[in-house]
């Protein structure tokens, strides 16, 4: 059997030095296409990391911002709600400085307008609750700091201490806020109170008593 080698003139060492040379460029090709593939991967990683951080961002701020539209719409009347509520306590006060007595007294025309003062009361009343303003007197409640001013104290040893005995001004809410602290008189002289939250809810009175 003839040489390979020597029917094409070639030299073996040669030969095997060209096929290590080759195997090697191939090793040395597939280190490089390795390394690349890292980095490639590497940085998609780092682009998809990124591009989470961008959207998470911009879904907080698009709730960011409903949230700020939505306060603007509740909250930007408070400065007018605070105006109107002083001419609700007027209207409140003047209705109750008339006795029983003088309502029966009075003569036709008188209770006509009293009548349509406590008309415009109660729509008053309505209009404020549809823009989001409601009036609540904590009358029997735990004095909370958050939502009353306390006046005084005062002595009633049928009301736990530390409990609301009289409103002396009701308090109004716009939304979650407190748009005025009810002003109140503590008792003193009962029980303690319980240290459990009251069971109404302070900015829902249903049927606020009238305090003259």
């Amino acid at each position: 059997m003839s040489d390979p080698y020597s029917r094409f003139n070639l030299d073996p060492e040669a030969v095997q030095g060209s096929q290590q040379e080759r195997e090697a460029a191939a090793q040395d090709e597939n280190k490089k296409v390795a390394e690349l593939v890292e980095a490639l991967s590497k940085e998609n990683a780092e682009i998809k990391d990124k591009l989470l951080r961008t959207l998470a961002e911009m879904e907080n701020l698009r709730r960011r911002t409903e949230r700020e539209i939505a306060d603007s719409r509740t909250y930007a009347i408070s400065a007018f709600a605070r105006d109107i509520i002083a001419v609700a306590d007027n209207m409140d006060r003047a209705l109750g400085a008339l006795d029983q007595e003088i309502r029966e007294k009075a003569d036709a025309p008188a209770k006509a307008l009293l009548d349509g003062v406590e008309l415009t009361e109660r729509e008053l009343g309505k209009v404020l609750e549809k823009h989001g303003v409601k009036k609540f007197e904590p009358l029997g409640e735990k004095f909370d700091p958050n939502l009353h001013q306390a006046m005084f104290e005062l002595p009633d040893p049928s009301r736990p201490a530390g409990t609301v005995a009289q409103v002396v001004q009701p308090g109004y809410m716009i939304g979650e806020r407190v748009l005025r602290p009810a002003m109140v008189a503590i008792a003193k002289g009962g029980p303690k109170a319980s240290s459990e939250p009251p069971a109404n809810d302070n900015a829902g009175a249903s049927e606020p008593q009238r305090t003259n």
